[in-house]
């Protein structure tokens, strides 16, 4: 239940961002949110404080990893949004995600994917396609920019690694979210440069700076913080799994709050979205 209110926060992100005044660069937007959410998540929880000192030097090191991954994803997908649009983006970045973490997961020896696992995710990552490209496919497409695309899926790469590392860790006694503040406080040093290199005139206006604390608030430190607990209870192949449901809430949102329409097709895909979230998240026969 964590991951998917954290799904259902990060579903306001598309609808925060198309809120910031004109001319805003993506990276801008998706770096000050990342310096302001990653340093509330650090500084917010005292375990996060110690954590690298408690650690051994392995872990120091996944830390570390952990922390350039999630730098990664800004970096990568709200440029790939640029190039690609929103859809295309979205897809691609949480429709690789799970891919990727399974068989990462895989390849580190935590755990080989159930059928089960691999059958939801199939099924999910298909809804969420047809459910987000859904208009495309009504109207006729255009041609998609391949570093656009090869953005997104180093997005959705990013994601499944520092998902894999904050799991892993959780699973190995440390408080998540200490996990989770100590990754995104790195992140935050990390990307602060690219935010200062930008210009930052935006921050200065009332849309840019209400957009900003709703993305560092909302779908960082609180959305990051349900997302670390639920790593405690849940694998990270299930959990970036769950997390599809961010496109659902987000369309759902989008005809709600902004008055869009999706065709026919698209409510298809959100039902089997749906339907491959539900296989995965109710218990299985023993």
């Amino acid at each position: 239940m964590p991951i998917l209110i954290a799904a259902l926060l990060w579903g306001t992100t598309g609808t925060a961002s198309s809120l910031a005044p004109a001319g805003t660069p993506a990276t801008g937007i998706g770096s000050a949110a990342l310096v302001l959410g990653g340093l509330l998540l650090f500084l917010t929880d005292r375990t996060a404080w110690t954590l690298p000192r408690r650690c051994g030097t392995r872990e120091r090191w996944l830390l570390a990893m952990g922390a350039v991954a999630v730098t990664g994803y800004p970096l990568t997908f709200y440029p790939a949004v640029t190039r690609t649009g929103v859809a295309v983006a979205t897809v691609i970045a949480l429709g690789s995600a799970p891919v990727f973490t399974g068989l990462l997961g895989w390849l580190a020896r935590q755990g080989r994917p159930s059928g089960r696992w691999a059958g939801a995710t199939a099924l999910a990552v298909l809804g969420c396609g047809v459910l987000v490209l859904g208009p495309e496919l009504a109207g006729g497409g255009a041609a998609v920019d391949p570093v656009g695309v090869l953005l997104a899926a180093l997005s959705g790469l990013s994601y499944a690694v520092y998902s894999l590392i904050g799991g892993r860790l959780i699973a190995a006694g440390h408080p998540s979210a200490g996990v989770m503040g100590t990754m995104f406080g790195g992140a935050a040093l990390l990307v602060l440069p690219v935010l200062l290199g930008g210009s930052v005139q935006w921050l200065a206006s009332a849309r840019g700076t209400g957009v900003v604390l709703h993305l560092a608030v909302i779908t960082t430190f609180l959305a990051y913080r349900l997302f670390g607990h639920g790593l405690r209870h849940t694998s990270a192949q299930t959990a970036t799994t769950l997390t599809l449901a961010e496109p659902a809430v987000a369309a759902v949102l989008g005809v709600a709050a902004l008055g869009e329409r999706l065709p026919a097709v698209s409510w298809c895909g959100l039902a089997v979205l749906a339907g491959g979230l539900a296989f995965l998240a109710l218990p299985g026969r023993r």
